[in-house]
């Protein structure tokens, strides 16, 4: 089996494992929803049967173990518990090591016990049924009816192409049943032409069983995308009638192997209806031969099944590595760049006739790169449903009772962005489960009920995406917080501090007020990662608590990290980039200004005193200032700052560059972009800007 294959096919079972792990959750909470319970056993074996199909031999017998005690589940016979959802998460984990290590566990002994543990609570659970509950069954399992099937089984050519063995299917379906099965070799080319990695054959197959359609899905689960399927029940319990069942006219017109008027003028000779047939090349040998095998098959076989839904056409869908849609968006950049040039030189010539070509391509190419990052972007759910499992195993550790609610998960980012957010999601939630929900007695003592809740949801705003972590523990302590940042150095011992500002002191490095180090916090590293993180998106953080009723911490994150919207200034004869999400509004600074505030960055905006950041002090330019400047108002992590440039140039579209090595440890500055006439401007991180002049003030009053 090729490598190429595989890595396929892993990708593939890490999604089904995904959909297994969300599927036990929603069960250990609907515990008879049967429905949920067919995801988590369709789950588990298209995980066995495509891994024993591509040579996964470890993970498939470890699955079937797995298996074999969730059909006992799905037929009835095990109920669904806590161990047993446990058991199953565990054993989610254990394939997924399998996986990673290439059908090597990594730790036999571990899954070893887990089949172990399966067993065993699959025998305690079956064994502690009643005689009359297991007599009833069997009568139960006596009395389902018999079905007689017609399938149709048409392999695509390239089928073997993608590991897949035909014949290991038809022995499944002979486990179901009594099964007759012939081949049809039509599209049989001649010697010469054939492939020996093309499947010509295709099969015919007469199936009576109890087990229903769905078990008949369930073998071809895996490859319904790589055939032609055709299911249809013949015959059923309480059919009526001869039990010499149909002609075999009527069986080859009802197939659609033979016409009503075909069949009709065969009847007129007088040989048999098989070697007339035959012998006119209407249909070939095998053909009459396996309508011959249904008619034998079906005599005395009947029993009641209605007529399945048609199956669903697959998805539209094609699967892509992510490398390319990262080239791809590397190439709208690009022709972002080309085209503010080309825009730039066509009004610089005038010509009408080149402005509109010009203008089209502006059309097309804002058209190409909205079409481009929204193939990038994925719902935030599929990172949500991580949590519910880190949620459930934590407050089991803690010994705490806490369910989790979502919302929002349809909300789509960027798919870079959402794989950035997954590490100070995991500390937030940590630190909320830790620090946040009390112990059941001490909720119960505080008149709350024991079962404390998470609320983790995301909504559109604008071109950002806010992310909501909300608990209803109790709450920051707002005293005990200042004095840790006092005692740190984070916090001048007189100065007057909003609430927001001594709850952002849980960010700071190594800060934390837990009495005692756990396995789960208490080293002040976790909220230090998770503003970093966040910063390294171009996000922001805000807490709101509230004493004994819980604490909500938001988080403001750009739809994408490609391209951006952005406003651009000039400073002096450099151009600067703005990100535009965070801009509110622009005014002129005069020499007036500056000298009613007596020299202090000081603006008054509406009445509103603001501060302001001179840009030119920041960056040393000292040439041609201009008589009247202009304040770029921002808000920064709730507070509204200003930034002083000469000129306000307009909104910009910015593709993203990364700086060199050299450049990493730059503050102010988060990247770069190529203007239209070809020049590089610095795109400006504000928030960084705003720290560095905070703590130079601070030094400076020191």
């Amino acid at each position: 089996m090729s490598d190429q294959h595989k890595e396929v096919f892993r990708e593939e079972a890490y999604e089904h494992l995904a959909d297994l792990e969300n599927s036990l959750l929603e069960l250990e909470e609907n515990p008879e929803d049967m429905e949920l319970i067919g995801r988590v056993f369709r789950s588990m074996h298209t995980i066995k049967g495509s891994g024993s199909m591509f040579g996964f031999d470890t993970l498939a017998a470890f699955t079937h173990e797995v298996e074999t005690v969730l059909d006992f589940v799905r037929n009835g016979k095990l109920p669904v518990s806590k161990k047993l959802i446990s058991l199953c998460l565990a054993a989610r984990d254990c394939i997924k090591s399998i996986l990673d290590g290439d059908d090597h566990d990594p730790d036999v002994a571990a899954s070893k016990k887990l089949v172990a543990d399966f067993r065993a609570l699959a025998g305690t659970e079956t064994k502690a049924k009643t005689g009359l509950e297991i007599a009833s069954s069997q009568v139960a399992k006596k009395e389902e009816p018999e079905v007689t099937y017609r399938i149709r089984f048409k392999p695509f050519l390239e089928i073997f192409q993608n590991g897949t063995n035909p014949v290991a299917l038809l022995n499944e379906l002979r486990e179901l049943g009594k099964c007759d099965i012939v081949s049809q070799m039509d599209n049989l080319p001649p010697l010469e032409g054939l492939n020996p990695e093309s499947c010509y054959l295709f099969w015919d197959v007469i199936l009576t069983t109890r087990r229903g359609r769905d078990a008949i899905m369930d073998v071809f689960i895996f490859v319904e995308d790589d055939c032609e399927l055709k299911i249809d029940v013949i015959d059923d319990s309480d059919s009526e009638g001869d039990a010499n069942y149909k002609k075999l006219g009527d069986i080859l017109v009802e197939r659609g192997d033979l016409s009503a008027e075909e069949l009709n003028n065969v009847l007129k000779s007088q040989k048999r209806f098989g070697e007339l047939l035959v012998e006119k090349g209407i249909v070939t040998p095998e053909k009459v031969q396996s309508a011959l095998v249904e008619q034998q098959h079906v005599k005395g076989v009947r029993k009641e099944r209605s007529e399945a839904p048609p199956p669903q056409e697959a998805a539209a869908s094609i699967r892509v590595p992510a490398e390319r849609l990262d080239q791809l968006i590397n190439l709208v950049g690009e022709m972002v760049t080309v085209q503010a040039r080309l825009s730039q030189v066509s009004l610089l010539g005038g010509d009408p006739i080149f402005i509109a070509i010009s203008e089209e391509v502006e059309r097309l190419t804002n058209e190409l790169r909205n079409t481009a990052l929204n193939i990038r972007m994925l719902p935030i759910g599929s990172t949500f449903s991580k949590f519910k499992r880190l949620v459930r195993d934590l407050s089991q550790e803690l010994g705490k009772e806490i369910e989790m609610e979502t919302f929002g998960a349809e909300t789509e980012l960027d798919k870079t962005v959402i794989e950035k957010l997954n590490d100070p999601l995991v500390h937030i939630i940590r630190n909320s489960i830790d620090h946040g929900i009390e112990m059941p007695d001490a909720r119960r003592a505080a008149g709350k009920s024991s079962l404390g809740k998470v609320l983790l949801g995301a909504e559109h705003s604008g071109d950002s995406v806010l992310i909501t972590i909300q608990d209803d523990g109790g709450g920051l302590d707002r005293d005990t917080i200042r004095v840790k940042a006092i005692e740190r150095g984070l916090l001048p011992a007189h100065t007057e501090a909003t609430d927001r500002e001594i709850y952002s002191m849980i960010f700071a490095p190594g800060f934390s007020t837990a009495a005692k180090v756990t396995s789960v916090s208490g080293r002040g590293v976790g909220m230090d990662v998770v503003k970093r993180g966040i910063d390294g998106l171009r996000g922001s953080i805000s807490v709101d608590s509230v004493r004994g009723k819980g604490t909500t911490i938001t988080l403001k994150i750009p739809l994408t990290l490609a391209i951006i919207d952005s406003l651009l200034v000039k400073i002096g004869k450099d151009h600067f980039v703005l990100p535009l999400s965070t801009v509110e509004e622009c005014i002129e600074l005069t020499r007036e200004d500056v000298k009613n505030f007596h020299g202090r960055n000081l603006a008054n905006v509406r009445g509103a005193i603001i501060p302001y950041i001179p840009l030119r002090d920041c960056f040393r330019i000292t040439d041609n200032q201009p008589e009247i400047e202009q304040i770029v108002i921002a808000d920064i992590h709730g507070k509204k700052v200003g930034f002083v440039v000469d000129h306000v140039v307009g909104e910009h579209q910015t593709v993203i560059k990364s700086l060199g090595k050299m450049y990493r440890d730059v503050q102010g500055v988060s990247g770069a972009t190529i203007l239209g006439d070809g020049t590089v401007a610095l795109i400006l991180d504000m928030g960084a800007l705003l720290k560095v002049a905070e703590l130079l003030e601070v030094s400076q009053a020191a």
